[in-house]
């Protein structure tokens, strides 16, 4: 039995892996892939998607989402994924053409066609799932759940000193997200910083994943990651990278990589210095139920195996 899944990302290199993983997968069928602007525009974002849609066989609709936040204006991070999302990586324009719905209409969509069996993946920023939201309320009683790569709780930033990335871009929309959801019958897992930075790619999980298959994403990623590891060496930490989207996808399915505790979770929306922070209630001041499983302590080496394992595994069938 397969479980239909959605995705919905800005991709970007530690998407490109996540999708790549997904792909590998002979349990899950791919129900769809929102392209939402963040890591790069929406534009980018889409060919990228419909690239490795093409690439890896994956015969989902591709779906372009919003090119821009509810509220802000759109920033960037040309600087950490290269300015077209795949780093030092240099490819063909997709032949695959997208689909015609729109991002948060394909949410509905998968939504209505899979009632209580769908599993949401957000990868990036929350715009279309907010905007999906509009259109079909029930949509956290339709999904089976939920899972989000998104915030810092008691971790620094990294984008302004206290929020991370994906909600920073769009946080009106992950505020609504999570209003919403307070009411899901299991709350949606939230995975911030405070996890995700523990998996750290290295130059031997380079060399690892040079060595899974002979498949012509292999070149695209490692070309890919090669600029995500310079990245990281001028930001300070060093030859290596965080790689956040791939542990979501696969805690999703293998929910024994990391455990989760229940917690209250609000996003700053009007504070000078901390818009977009998440900011989670352990000592329970304000009263509220708790509404997300937030992520804590993944078994790093655990994860980094299961990936690589998965593409040896699931790279041949996809030639």
């Amino acid at each position: 039995m397969t479980i239909p899944l959605l995705v919905d990302c800005d991709t970007g290199i530690d998407d490109a892996l996540a999708l790549t993983y997904l792909a590998c997968r002979e349990d899950v069928e791919l129900a769809g892939i929102v392209s939402t602007a963040g890591n790069v525009d929406v534009d980018a974002v889409t060919r990228n998607n419909l690239i490795l849609a093409e690439m890896l066989r994956i015969p989902a609709p591709v779906a372009r989402g919003s090119a821009a936040p509810l509220v802000a204006e759109l920033m960037t991070a040309d600087d950490t994924h290269g300015p077209q999302g795949l780093g030092h990586a240099v490819t063909a324009d997709p032949s695959r053409r997208e689909d015609p719905r729109s991002g948060a209409r394909l949410w509905v969509d998968a939504a209505r066609e899979h009632p209580g069996e769908l599993v949401g993946l957000v990868l990036g920023p929350h715009t279309n799932l907010a905007l999906a939201l509009e259109i079909e309320p029930e949509l956290p009683r339709l999904l089976r759940r939920l899972h989000i790569m998104g915030g810092a709780i008691n971790h620094r930033g990294n984008t302004a000193p206290t929020t991370e990335w994906n909600v920073a871009v769009d946080p009106d929309a992950a505020q609504r997200t999570l209003a919403a959801f307070s009411a899901a019958e299991r709350p949606p897992v939230l995975a911030p910083l405070d996890a995700t930075e523990s998996v750290e790619f290295h130059q031997d999980t380079l060399d690892a994943l040079a060595g899974t298959a002979d498949h012509p994403v292999i070149p695209l990623l490692l070309e890919a990651f090669r600029w995500y590891f310079e990245f990281h060496r001028a930001d300070g930490f060093g030859w290596m990278a965080h790689v956040h989207d791939p542990l979501v996808a696969a805690h999703a399915l293998e929910p024994q990589l990391a455990r989760t505790v229940p917690l209250a979770v609000d996003v700053e929306l009007a504070g000078t210095l901390t818009r977009g922070q998440t900011v989670g209630d352990r000592l329970g001041r304000w009263g509220r139920p708790p509404n997300v499983a937030l992520m804590e302590d993944p078994d790093a080496p655990a994860v980094i195996a299961h990936l690589l394992e998965t593409l040896r595994e699931g790279l041949p069938r996809l030639r």
